[in-house]
């Protein structure tokens, strides 16, 4: 079956005027009337959403008067309306809607309009999802209007990004909002997709991987100073990564480290850095290390800076560095067995993943000679070289006694190259190292050089003159010692005594049979009496030695150290001579032969044993009171090296010596 056309007489009058319109206007050329009618039902409705654009941006316009700007947006869909905005107030919003909702010929109103609120905290967030994209969500001010605040935004978009504000209005802002927004977005251009930054009230937190080497270092100089009135939050910012990852550690001939190439977190240099400071052992660390990640596959960060540090701690000069997958060293050894410690060590001890790289160590003299000895608050540690195995036993039979309560770190070395009389600038040195509360003592070929923090100004004040003094000839010795104690105040003697004979209750004072050496139990005794006459600067400590009991022998004593120096000082034999010698030998022969021959002639004499003549009541009286008088003068010297001013500390003549039972006597004295 087939329809038949239309004819001319079977359309409509106003349909033949619509489609002569529309032949005339090229639209249609003999199209059928179902085409007509519904090419006119499509303009018709054109007109109508012209219409009721017309009318609602009428509307929408009307609601920005006394406002930044209209709070009213519309968009049309055919015949279909949606509302979004808020209004100041809750009338204008119902007014507004109720305007839109009465436009002749709409089907459908969506209202999604609100009204301005008061927000606490305040929260605006904004995130770079792709790259030519930015989103704004939260509250932003509506006292300033989301175009202005998109014109302000705009210079600080990320290159070529739009900004998309989601955001609703809200009353709340801190001050200067803008301004610290416009600084949130444009940290966005030095980070990758996925960044968020984000104001809660005055607090800029940031999220997101930096995009290089050179914008991770703008982030970090634009962070340092916030906008005015705004503090930093979480700072969540991850390193770039790298094709190149990099790490070494330099040390220079003065002891100090240098870091560089690549740290992976703040965490990660942090643990470095504290390894770098142990392993400097006081000297300085320089931190050069730029943050980046890239570290390759399989190969444990902690694992290799710890192994870059065990070799770096072989070197007196030179370098140890990570590059690709291999650890390399080079430089001036320690000594001749750290040249072979570093061939084993990268032989056997190697993380896994890191391959061997080049050794290329040497073991020239050490110039110049370093010894350290360094104080801390729990240990003592001693690095650096010494000559021989016999100087070090000494050096540490000196430093137990005194440091009995720390404990002590051996790291030193054997090396020749020694300075003359180094046992002796050792030995006359660690006493005031010893009344230092912190401090370190650095040697240098024949410089000397004593640093720290002492409890007693005093004591400061006298050691920059006394250790100068005491060096062997040909060194010389600067002290940089700082005390943080507050000046004396006077107090009454009643108190001073009270507090005295609190701190050495039953803490008796014993010298060993016939020694004047302070055992280490006299140490916090005497520390705190040091500690009372800064409190009681009117008063003088008066000191007193005691006997040894009846019939006991004294010990013999020993200081390693002082023998040692001696050796040092004293003058050498001359060398010997093979003619010299040889006439003596023939003189001396000579000359036994003669007192040979006159002794067979000679009768022999009876041997006879004499006993030695015993010490007379008043002889061994003396000698007691001479060995306490001793006794009460090392007292007095530990005092005054703990900073109790010469004139304050004394053991006054023609007192007479306590007994063994009592031990030493500390009394106060106006």
């Amino acid at each position: 079956m087939s329809i038949p056309s239309s004819t001319p007489s079977q359309v409509p009058p106003h349909g033949r005027t619509l489609r002569s319109r529309l032949i005339r206007a090229g639209w249609i050329v003999g199209l059928p009337l179902l085409a007509v009618i519904a090419a006119a039902a499509y303009f018709g409705m054109l007109r109508i959403t012209e219409r009721l654009e017309r009318e609602a941006t009428a509307i929408a316009a009307a609601t920005g008067e006394g406002q930044p700007e209209p709070w009213l947006r519309v968009s049309v869909a055919g015949r279909d309306l949606t509302a979004t905005g808020e209004a100041p107030e809750a009338s204008q919003r119902e007014a507004a809607v109720g305007r839109l909702a009465a436009i002749d010929g709409i089907r459908r109103l969506t209202d999604r309009t609100g009204v301005v609120e008061e927000v606490s905290p305040f929260v605006w967030s904004v995130e770079r999802p792709a790259a030519g994209r930015v989103e704004a969500t939260g509250s932003r001010p509506a006292e300033v209007g989301a175009f202005e605040l998109a014109q302000r935004l705009k210079p600080a978009l990320p290159r070529d990004a739009t900004l998309s504000d989601n955001a609703r209005a809200a009353r709340g802002a801190p001050r200067d909002f803008p301004d610290a927004a416009a600084f949130a977005v444009e940290r966005l251009q030095d980070l990758t997709t996925g960044a968020v930054a984000t104001l809660n009230d005055t607090v800029i937190s940031i999220r997101g991987e930096a995009a290089s080497l050179a914008a991770y270092d703008a982030l970090r100089t634009a962070l340092a100073t916030p906008p005015q009135g705004y503090a930093l939050g979480t700072i969540e910012i991850t390193p770039p990564v790298v094709g190149d990852f990099r790490f070494g550690v330099s040390r220079r001939p003065d002891g100090s480290l240098e870091l560089n190439g690549h740290v992976a977190s703040e965490s990660a240099r942090e643990e470095i850095r504290a390894a770098a400071a142990e392993a400097a052992e006081g000297a300085a660390v320089d931190d050069r290390l730029r943050d980046a990640r890239g570290l390759p596959p399989g190969i444990d960060g902690p694992a290799l800076a710890r192994f870059v540090f065990q070799l770096a701690g072989l070197l007196h000069e030179g370098r140890v560095s990570f590059e690709g997958d291999a650890v390399s060293v080079e430089g001036n050894a320690l000594d001749a067995g750290a040249v072979a410690e570093a061939q084993t060590l990268m032989r056997d001890a190697r993380p896994p993943g890191i391959a061997a790289g080049r050794v290329a160590l040497s073991a020239r003299p050490i110039v110049p000679y370093v010894l350290r000895i360094r104080r801390g608050s729990d240990s003592v540690t001693v690095s650096g070289h010494l000559p021989d195995r016999a100087t070090r036993e000494a050096l540490l039979a000196r430093l137990n006694p005194r440091f009995f309560r720390e404990s002590i770190q051996d790291r030193t070395r054997l090396a020749e190259g020694a300075p003359a009389a180094l046992g002796a600038a050792v030995a006359a040195a660690v006493d005031p190292l010893s009344t230092l509360a912190s401090g370190e003592l650095t040697i240098t070929g024949t410089s000397l050089r004593l640093t720290g923090t002492s409890l007693y100004p005093e004591s400061a004040a006298r050691l920059a003159q006394s250790l100068p003094k005491a060096m062997p000839a040909g060194w010389n010795a600067t002290v940089a010692v700082t005390s943080d104690a507050a000046p004396s105040v006077a107090a009454d003697l009643g108190p001073c005594r009270q507090r005295l004979a609190e701190r050495t209750a039953g803490h008796t004072l014993r010298f060993a049979p016939g020694s004047t050496a302070l055992a280490p139990e006299f140490y916090p005794v005497l520390d705190a009496v040091a500690a009372l006459a800064r409190a009681c600067p009117a008063e003088r400590i008066e000191v007193v030695g005691h006997l040894d009991p009846a019939g006991v022998k004294p010990e013999t004593q020993a200081d390693p150290v002082a023998d040692e120096a001696a050796k040092e000082t004293a003058p050498k034999p001359a060398k010997a001579d093979p003619k010299k010698d040889a006439k003596a030998s023939k003189g001396s022969k000579a000359k036994a032969e003669t007192k040979q021959e006159a002794a067979k002639s000679e009768p022999k004499p009876e041997a006879k044993s004499e006993p030695k003549p015993e010490k007379t009541e008043a002889e061994r009286a003396d000698a007691g009171a001479d060995l306490a008088r001793a006794r009460a003068l090392a007292v007095v010297d530990y005092l005054q090296k703990a900073g109790v001013p010469l004139e304050r500390a004394a053991a006054p003549t023609g007192v007479a010596p306590l007994s063994d039972r009592q031990g030493i006597g500390l009394s106060l004295r106006s």
